[in-house]
């Protein structure tokens, strides 16, 4: 995958394209591999920089693997925890965030884990703290060699019925949590226990769901509050095969439905149950934004929008329409990026309040430089004035911070005048399965310099 792209703006777009597997589902379950001493059926797996990565240090930890077109068949019986005292493991483990939940479900194995302070988006402050404070909660002690934190579980300090409380209602926090606790080494017993303000989203219920198939005995599933009841490895039946099916990334669904309302002629993406998958609370915002769509079949069609307009507050006393990321069914804050991009070519203005994380409105300077009009009076806030389609964006040089607002700003480049580039687009790649190649699909030119 090449890390510079260059791109011929200004043509419209149009045809089908296919929703991949989700990226941040898939994080969580290839972890949750490393817990089921046997096969694992993976299908629907995007083929992503980040689930590369983590594959690998799969491999490196001694799970067998067989990729047939996207399925997956893992093999996790002799997973070696020695592995993780390697450079190759922790050098791999700090490149990506997603190898945080890696240490939970080691831990809950072996007793023991490693955790080098991990990669990922520069996107703000994401500390390891909460992942630390719920493994301690557990009974683990964690100290720092070199570096690296080293978490032992040798004693449960739970009480039967004692919930344990997040700081906060993380995704990433409440799997690893989840992976830690749901089975334990024989001689190590975990009491039944509860998790309060648990995260909830999608990507979490269907880990619970795969947890589950192993055995796992988790209740309330899709609530702040899970209920688990720990059981012992060694009552696991491992002699079946267990399947799973990745969901179709409801974020790239988003960022697809705006790159169509901004650059498309007419576009088809194909994922049935769109509407589902999207979500209630980003199915809304994006009428609010004035896009207009329809579900035909497997597909949504989302038709060429010569204008778009933003719906006015309904609220008295409102002027400007607020959108802002909440915790789950709340917006993801995944979604903010490209629909500030849909918002600079929209009718009307929108305020956008990034309440989760403090640094993701960055890459905004980049769509200001671009003759987008947009005012920060904070780092967490950025109003859009639309320009209603009146003048095109300035073509640019720029440089993709992460992901999400690296794929806002490839929208940008596809709807300006002229001729952009993009460089460090690892980062998209990271998040979007050949990107380059689907978006030739409907018309772009895109060429890959590097």
């Amino acid at each position: 995958m090449k890390n510079t792209l260059k791109i011929t703006g200004g043509i419209p777009l149009k045809g089908s394209i296919e929703i991949q597997g989700a990226k941040n589902e898939a994080l969580q379950i290839l972890a949750a591999i490393l817990l089921y001493r046997g096969k694992t059926v993976v299908s629907n797996i995007p083929d992503i920089l980040d689930v590369q990565e983590l594959i690998k240090i799969l491999s490196i930890l001694g799970v067998r693997f067989e990729n047939q077109n996207k399925n997956y068949l893992f093999d996790a019986s002799d997973v070696n925890p020695a592995q993780m005292e390697t450079q190759e493991f922790r050098g791999l483990s700090s490149k990506l965030r997603g190898s945080l939940m890696v240490t939970g479900a080691m831990l809950a194995r072996f007793g023991v884990a490693y955790m080098p302070t991990p990669g990922g988006d520069k996107i703000g402050i994401r500390g390891v703290s909460p992942h630390l404070k719920a493994f301690q909660d557990l009974g683990a002690i964690t100290s720092v060699e070199n570096g690296v934190y080293k978490i032992v579980l040798e004693n449960t300090s739970l009480s039967e019925g004692q919930t344990i409380q997040l700081a906060e209602a993380s995704v990433t926090g409440t799997a690893n949590l989840l992976l830690a606790s749901v089975f334990y080494r024989k001689g190590y017993m975990i009491p039944s226990f509860q998790i309060f303000n648990a995260a909830c989203e999608p990507y979490i219920q269907k880990l619970c769901q795969l947890l589950i198939s192993f055995g796992a005995k988790i209740e309330g599933v899709g609530s702040n509050l899970l209920k688990i009841t720990p059981v012992c490895f060694d009552d696991l039946d491992t002699s079946e095969t267990r399947y799973h099916t990745m969901s179709p990334d409801m974020i790239e669904l988003g960022s697809f439905i705006s790159l169509a309302a901004v650059c498309g002629a007419g576009i088809s993406i194909q994922c049935p149950n769109a509407r589902d998958v999207l979500g209630v609370t980003a199915d809304r915002v994006f009428q609010k934004l004035g896009v207009e769509y329809q579900q035909r079949g497997d597909s949504l069609w989302v038709q060429h929008h010569s204008l778009y307009e933003i719906k006015k507050p309904s609220t008295s006393g409102k002027t400007v329409r607020v959108v802002y990321d909440q915790i789950w069914p709340g917006l993801s804050p995944d979604h903010m990026s490209s629909m500030i991009t849909l918002a600079v070519l929209a009718q009307g203005t929108v305020q956008f309040e990034q309440r989760m994380f403090e640094n993701r409105l960055g890459f905004t300077d980049m769509l200001s430089q671009m003759g987008a009009e947009i005012i920060k009076p904070t780092t967490k806030i950025a109003i859009v004035a639309g320009n209603a389609r009146r003048q095109k964006l300035n073509a640019l040089e720029m440089s993709s911070p992460d992901i999400r607002a690296g794929m806002a700003l490839l929208i940008a480049a596809l709807a300006a005048e002229g001729t952009s580039v993009i460089h460090n687009a690892s980062q998209i790649h990271r998040g979007y399965e050949n990107i380059v190649g689907r978006l030739r699909g409907l018309g772009a030119q895109i060429e890959e310099l590097d």
